[in-house]
């Protein structure tokens, strides 16, 4: 499955992500900090979904509220309830 996430309250404008069953196959986040984007991206790559969304869900970047982290876990959240 294949989804473009657009994020809000982050200086990414949004996440492209892409999933085989319940694992993450890649991500590419467009915008925010490339070097942390990246290292976020390559490190998700090959995990369970459910995984990522538990380590990333909550976490915040400064006073934002959200960070692309989280972003991602939300995006993916969204994915697997769009799946059924």
């Amino acid at each position: 499955m294949k989804k473009i996430y657009q994020t809000k309250g982050t200086c990414s404008r949004c996440i492209e992500i892409e999933t085989s069953g319940d694992t993450v196959q890649s991500v590419r986040i467009v915008g925010g900090c490339n070097g942390n984007t990246k290292g976020i991206a390559a490190l998700v790559k090959g995990m369970k979904i459910e995984d990522v969304i538990q380590r990333l869900s909550g976490l915040t970047c400064g006073s934002r509220g959200t960070s692309c982290p989280d972003q991602l876990a939300r995006a993916l959240r969204e994915m697997k309830r769009e799946e059924g």
